[in-house]
């Protein structure tokens, strides 16, 4: 496994040579925005790809599935990579490689190919886990461990920003410029109108792609504060030999609550617009569906700016029950009620899971010390739960699309479980961190 980044790695202190953290916190906001922002553009591409493949709920939501099961296979090879190259080359190398993905978006969309696309998908998405390996860990040590929650709920408030613009986006340059997106529901498309959509992706993602090359130049002329592994701090291998994750309950109860929370946030945001669509819901077109997505991606936004402020006042843990269980209630909303009672009940998800992800990950960390930087893999290795996101498929196919929205539910619970009692840390080792 990698070097440890906590107490074992260290950053060297801002010199002549190096920017202050305040500024490099500033740009690594995005890295977070641009992640969020294509992350959710899939939201608005999976109703697209299901008209123009014909998929069913389970096929569809298999394309999230591939796209998160990159998070499984490329943690670990992104740690060690991290550890040859450093952590702003990673960020270099992230960047490019989902340009690439990007620009695979357009060959399959020509041809066009569902087995293409997956691939694409798949290669934004390793580059996406390069950035998550290497920023999450990054900016819970660049400052006081005390504020660790707060600031990575700030900066991932930016990745909801991205996430809460993407619909907007998605809306206006795939589904509002597709037949599938702006038809009645229940229109069946004819084969000319099915290539015509397939097309329709291509200029969204050369535009994503330059953007990704511009942003990655701009990261590579920067200059950040290096993590390094001084010889002073490097905990020697007999003293690691005696250190052991698994008595940490924060991380051991963690990952479970990161890789089943990314169950419930990726299938809500992946069947929104399907289930805006319902006639007993409301009745929507998708491209309708898509700028009430933005709504909900901006109760995230909103809501990891009010979490960011909250921990300040309180502790993580009480934020994040409390998030937890309104989560759960508005869900049973959604998943028993009708009409647009439902629909909002849906809609108000995002305000609730918009602290989750930074939180759980910040208290799975605290306490690590020499062991952080393995705990962030696995960690960030658990975002792999969406992937199961296509359980959900099934049981829309199943039992209905809105029953389906019970697992979410039930999600919520483990959440809340881990706040008011996994996320205790035991066996604490200390913490570093860069003033």
């Amino acid at each position: 496994m990698p070097a440890p980044l906590s107490s074992a790695a260290t950053a060297v202190p801002p010199s002549s040579h190096a920017t202050s953290p305040r500024a490099v916190l500033s740009l690594l906001t995005s890295l977070f925005f641009t992640w969020g922002f294509i992350t959710v553009i899939n939201n608005t591409l999976l109703p697209h790809l299901r008209s123009v493949f014909d998929l069913n709920y389970t096929q569809t939501t298999l394309i999230e599935s591939v796209w998160f099961i990159a998070y499984f296979f490329a943690s670990i090879p992104s740690a060690r990579l991290i550890e040859r190259i450093g952590y702003q080359k990673s960020m270099v190398f992230g960047l490019s490689m989902m340009a690439v993905g990007a620009l695979l978006m357009i060959p399959a969309a020509r041809l066009p190919s569902y087995g293409v696309t997956l691939v694409a998908l798949f290669v934004i998405a390793c580059g996406i886990t390069l950035l998550q390996v290497s920023a999450n860990p990054y900016v819970a040590v660049l400052g006081s461990p005390e504020t660790a929650s707060s600031r990575l709920n700030l900066v991932q408030a930016f990745n909801s920003l991205g996430a809460t613009l993407a619909p907007l986006f998605g809306a206006y340059l795939i589904l509002g410029r597709s037949n599938s997106g702006t038809a009645e529901a229940g229109h069946v498309l004819t084969q000319a109108e099915k290539l015509a959509d397939a097309q329709a992706v291509q200029l969204p993602y050369l535009i994503v792609a330059a953007v990704l090359v511009i942003l990655a130049l701009v990261i590579a002329r920067f200059k950040m504060p290096a993590m390094h592994h001084g010889e002073t701090s490097r905990v020697s291998d007999d003293e690691r030999a005696k250190l052991s994750l698994w008595k940490h309950r924060n991380l051991v109860f963690g990952i479970p609550a990161i890789f089943i929370y990314l169950i419930a946030e990726i299938g809500v945001a992946n069947l929104f617009i399907n289930f805006t669509g319902q006639p007993e819901i409301g009745g929507l077109s998708h491209e309708q569906g898509a700028h009430y997505l933005f709504l909900l991606w901006g109760g995230m936004l909103v809501g990891r700016f009010v979490g960011s402020w909250a921990m300040k006042k309180t502790t993580a843990e009480r934020v994040l029950a409390f998030c937890a269980l309104g989560a759960f209630v508005v869900m049973l909303i959604a998943a028993l009620g009708t009409g647009h009672v439902a629909m909002w009940a849906l809609i108000s998800v995002g305000l609730f899971h918009s602290v989750m992800f930074p939180t759980i990950f910040t208290l799975g960390i605290k306490g690590l010390g020499p062991l952080t930087e393995e705990g962030a893999g696995l960690l960030i290795m658990a975002i792999a739960g969406g992937a199961l996101v296509v359980v959900q498929g099934w049981l829309a196919d199943t039992v209905g699309l809105q029953l389906s929205f019970l697992l979410t539910a039930v999600c919520e619970l483990y959440v809340l479980f881990y706040a008011v009692w996994g996320s205790k840390a035991t066996n604490a080792l200390p913490d570093a961190h860069v003033d």
